[in-house]
């Protein structure tokens, strides 16, 4: 089914594609979402501009941790209001210019952050980059359910998902070897003017990103947008991104950390658990693609996928592994909770109305960045007050909880669905 908030033009653009050679659609929907997918990976490396950058920040204008740390709190807060905001934006003026808008904030931000003349000016830049990241998952997934196939949208939100992460490991090494090598600013200044080129390239495939606005009459669900945030489906999903997220980001922040001080690992292999977790989680999204393609319950793969993860951490927990089964179990527990990204995606998108997809996406992504604040203060204040052994096991309980609100959407899931 396509996604009813394209215009009747591009309907009768799109339609007929079922009937057209299965050649041409592949290649235009494998076109899309490897287009997508790039400008997700994009955002998230945008994402980490600034961190791997703080030591040399910090060498310049002499200000603490906690100020550098307040200049991410900022971009997340901001983040989460633009998350939800842009949900009603693209299902007014479409997908394709909000997109545009959030790739020139980020880009722009980072650029400006290399020329800002004092540190309190990298606040406002924070936050401009803050507004454009929250654009991206109600754009990207408007862009997505309006075009591709069907059959092909469990592989779209997995490409989309490798993308991220793939945007998050390019980051750190190319952001800090640029930095190390010619300074903070110019490594700034150089992927910010990058950021600016991609988005002319991308401007140039206007007619494959085409959405037409979500506001066609009769389309839009009645009741208001606070009757549509109130479905209990809808809730659902956004206490699912919260809690998945509250400890999955805690388990990125805080694992080695965690390892090393409560488990006596050394730090270097605490370290390697962490990529060995996000290696895992990239090879899971991949292998969740397939699984949302084929799956007919995309709840109970959600759910699996989280409670394997679970009992591998309570099992850390409880029966503490040799030093050298922390790398593969820790890659297990990242592919099997990635392997529920394709699925999760599904399920928001099943329990969206027609003609409000932008704002739901835009809601219930926003829990993202609810969970992402909350987890990280969580498992530190846990790690400050010698809780460290208890911190894999409250990010088992925040998988439960993400379980127990995954299996609801389908029970209370609307008709309109």
């Amino acid at each position: 089914m396509r996604y009813s908030g394209c215009s009747a033009r591009n309907l009768t653009r799109f339609v007929p594609a079922l009937d057209a050679p299965a050649a041409d659609s592949f290649r235009r929907d494998a076109t899309l979402i490897g287009l997508i997918s790039f400008v997700h990976g994009l955002s998230h490396f945008y994402q980490l501009a600034l961190a791997p950058l703080f030591p040399l920040i910090k060498a310049e204008f002499d200000v603490s941790w906690s100020l550098l740390g307040s200049l991410v709190g900022v971009f997340y807060v901001v983040s989460g209001i633009s998350q939800f905001t842009c949900g009603f934006l693209v299902d007014r003026f479409g997908a394709r210019p909000v997109l545009f808008g959030g790739l020139a904030l980020m880009a722009g931000g980072a650029l400006a952050a290399g020329l800002a003349p004092g540190f309190i000016w990298l606040f406002p830049v924070a936050a401009a980059m803050g507004a454009g990241n929250g654009v991206f998952h109600p754009a990207d997934f408007a862009i997505i359910n309006a075009n591709v196939a069907q059959r092909r949208l469990g592989h779209a939100y997995s490409s989309h998902g490798i993308g991220g992460n793939l945007g998050y490991a390019a980051a750190p090494i190319v952001v800090y070897g640029l930095g190390s090598a010619f300074g903070w600013r110019v490594s700034l200044v150089a992927v910010g003017l990058v950021g600016l080129t991609v988005l002319g390239v991308v401007a140039t495939q206007r007619g494959l990103l085409e959405c037409h606005r979500s506001r066609a009459r009769g389309a839009a669900p009645q009741g208001g947008a606070l009757a549509l945030f109130l479905q209990p489906a809808i809730l659902a999903c956004f206490a699912y991104f919260a809690t998945n997220t509250m400890g999955s980001l805690g388990l990125q922040t805080f694992a080695p950390s965690v390892l090393n001080v409560a488990f006596d690992v050394p730090l270097a292999i605490a370290t390697s658990t962490l990529t060995a977790y996000l290696l895992g989680g990239t090879a899971g999204i991949f292998a969740g693609g397939f699984l949302a393609t084929h799956a007919k319950r995309h709840d109970l793969v959600a759910a699996a996928g989280l409670a394997i993860a679970a009992g591998l951490l309570v099992l850390v927990t409880v029966m503490p592994p040799p030093a050298a089964l922390l790398l593969p179990l820790f890659a297990a527990v990242g592919f099997s909770s990635g392997a529920t990204g394709p699925s999760r995606d599904l399920i928001v998108r099943s329990a969206a109305p027609a003609g409000a997809v932008g704002r739901v996406y835009g809601f219930v992504y926003s829990g993202l960045d609810v969970g992402g604040t909350l987890g990280p203060i969580l498992f530190g204040f846990m790690l400050d007050h010698a809780m460290g052994r208890s911190v894999f096991l409250a990010v088992a309980v925040c998988y439960t909880l993400a379980i127990a609100t995954v299996v609801q959407v389908r029970r209370v899931r609307p008709a309109h669905a």
